[in-house]
């Protein structure tokens, strides 16, 4: 009896201690919250500072996936400000405004969108990414931080299409063809991560398994056991082989004008 009491006791301690480091971690997360990016002798002035000048921006804002972000997090309640990203712009107002006078441009400097977004801070680490630490790239070249659509529209348009973003420097690969992958009607991010990756390209997978993500194996009807089918074309050989894009089968991966099961 004693012995079931004693291994009670232990489990509701360990429960206890189990539930506490939860909630500690929890209530962790919540306070972390990123600062604010520093300007040197500068205070707040707030958002309506701002919108006196930017009213373009101040008008656009409140639609914007930032600002819907802020609004349904009640951690982040009241910090929906210009500042948060920007940093005080009490020395910015005094000297009249003026591109990236006394002020935090982020389209510059990715350092304060990183500082919110962590995993994307990670993903630029990997081995392949897109150039942004190196600064040869910025986030605002792929996103609108204040707008309706946090992708990047193309010129002229009120939301992205499609892949606008990857299609302003990736023209090649996002060109008309006659017969296209459909793959690209899911978009880039079907097949790439575009922040970064361990593979090259900034494929999500390295090997055959990226295609047979949508391309499913099916096992032909009367098929030799171990054998792969796809559709009622036996694929066992070319797969061991190589990847379906490097074995001179579907190289453009993209799209063809010539071959409907995109060869060149």
């Amino acid at each position: 009896m004693n012995l079931s009491r004693r291994l009670v006791a232990v489990l509701v301690v360990a429960l206890g201690a189990l539930a506490g480091a939860a909630l500690v971690s929890c209530s962790t997360v919540e306070r972390t919250v990123a600062a604010p990016p520093a300007v040197a002798g500068a205070h707040f002035v707030g958002n309506r500072s701002c919108a006196d000048c930017h009213t373009n921006i101040a008008r656009a804002f409140p639609a914007s996936a930032h600002a819907r972000f802020h609004k349904d997090d009640l951690r982040f309640a009241g910090q929906t400000g210009c500042e948060s990203c920007h940093g005080p712009g009490s020395k910015h107002v005094e000297l009249g405004g003026g591109r990236g006078r006394a002020i935090v441009n982020p389209g510059k400097d990715p350092a304060a969108c990183l500082a919110c977004h962590i995993q994307t801070q990670a993903e630029f680490r990997l081995a392949h990414h897109h150039p942004v630490p190196e600064g040869q790239m910025n986030c605002v070249q792929c996103h609108d931080p204040h707008g309706l659509d946090i992708r990047k529209p193309a010129a002229g348009l009120f939301l992205a299409r499609g892949d606008d973003a990857c299609a302003g420097c990736h023209r090649q690969q996002s060109r008309q063809f006659v017969f296209s992958h459909e793959a690209l009607r899911e978009g880039c991010v079907t097949c790439h991560n575009p922040h970064g990756s361990t593979n090259a390209k900034l494929l999500a997978q390295r090997d055959l398994n990226l295609c047979l993500r949508c391309h499913a194996q099916v096992q032909g009807l009367g098929a030799t056991p171990g054998r792969v089918f796809i559709g009622s074309s036996d694929h066992t050989d070319y797969m061991r082989r190589a990847t379906c894009w490097s074995a001179g089968c579907h190289s453009a991966v993209h799209g063809s004008n010539v071959d409907r099961i995109l060869r060149y």
